[in-house]
């Protein structure tokens, strides 16, 4: 993500922040207005003696139909910018449908069990939706996640920052032949802090509470204990401890990519099964309707 799209996305500047809130407040005043647009025909259909149900049924099939072509095109090679223009419009009709069920069910619980089907299915489908958009941007928002890498590339990375850790600490500098008196144990300070608070976390992956509340406390303990030591140390030392400070940051960061990108990952076996199921409940819906109905508007 480029430092304009932070900026604008988690308020980096005045004017990034006023334009995301702004953008937002006229979405979501846009989602209010048509939602009220949509209870006051339903109120004007059913006082012209029509029974409602069957127009904000029908509204509220053809939103699930829109969100279902969603699914659908995520199947097809679209471009990045493609799928970004998809998504956006997969959320705002997600906020009308839900408008649209909470009209067609007129405000009340089910009362069989098929219709306690369709409505747990519904409210699973809303709730993990509304869940799949707070991560993706709670992702965005943190600026932590690289678009570029993968959930199967990370235990590669990790090797990597592993090897580049391991390479850091034995590298010893060239001695200095101005002075002959052994000089203080630098190298065995930096190995010792490597091995007591550092060479765990380069193991494997870490800190998955912390990730999954967003939490920077054991990033922070690790990071101030490198700072501490650099202050004790020659500029040579501080070097190295500056660069195996980089190379923590950057572990941390790709723990936390993990943990976001496996959350994704999970929160899709919930969303779109449900969506598929609720689905096939709407058609049967449909289909009961008809069958035991007049047909008459």
């Amino acid at each position: 993500m480029s430092a304009r799209a932070s900026d604008a996305l988690i308020g980096g500047s005045g004017l990034g922040l006023a334009g995301y809130l702004i953008s937002r407040t006229v979405q979501g005043l846009f989602i209010a207005a048509i939602s009220g647009g949509l209870f006051w025909l339903v109120w004007i259909y059913g006082h012209g003696l029509r029974d409602p149900r069957y127009l904000d049924g029908w509204v509220l099939a053809g939103g699930m139909a829109l969100q279902l072509s969603f699914h659908i095109a995520k199947t097809a090679s679209l471009s990045l910018k493609s799928a970004m223009r998809w998504r956006r419009v997969h959320i705002f009709a997600g906020y009308l449908v839900v408008a649209a069920f909470i009209s067609h069910s007129d405000f009340s619980l089910p009362d069989t069990g098929f219709e306690w089907a369709l409505w747990t299915s519904f409210v699973l489908v809303t709730l993990s939706g509304i869940l799949g958009t707070y991560l993706v941007w709670s992702q965005r928002a943190k600026g932590r996640i690289d678009e570029a890498v993968s959930y199967e590339r990370i235990p590669i990375l990790r090797a990597e920052l592993k090897r580049a850790f391991l390479a850091a600490v034995t590298e010893s500098g060239p001695p200095d032949a101005a002075i002959n008196l052994p000089g203080l144990p630098y190298d065995a300070w930096i190995k010792d802090l490597c091995t007591t608070h550092l060479e765990d976390f380069f193991k494997g992956p870490r800190n998955f509470t912390a990730h999954l509340i967003g939490s920077q406390r054991p990033l922070k303990r690790l990071t101030d204990a490198i700072d501490t030591l650099s202050r004790y140390v020659d500029q040579q030392s501080q070097a190295k401890l500056a660069t195996i400070k980089n190379l923590v940051v950057e572990k941390d960061r790709l723990d936390f990519t993990r943990v976001s990108l496996g959350l994704t990952r999970g929160w899709l076996f919930v969303h779109v099964p449900v969506t598929y199921a609720l689905i096939v409940l709407t058609v049967a819906h449909i289909l009961v309707v008809y069958a035991y109905s007049s047909g008459v508007w």
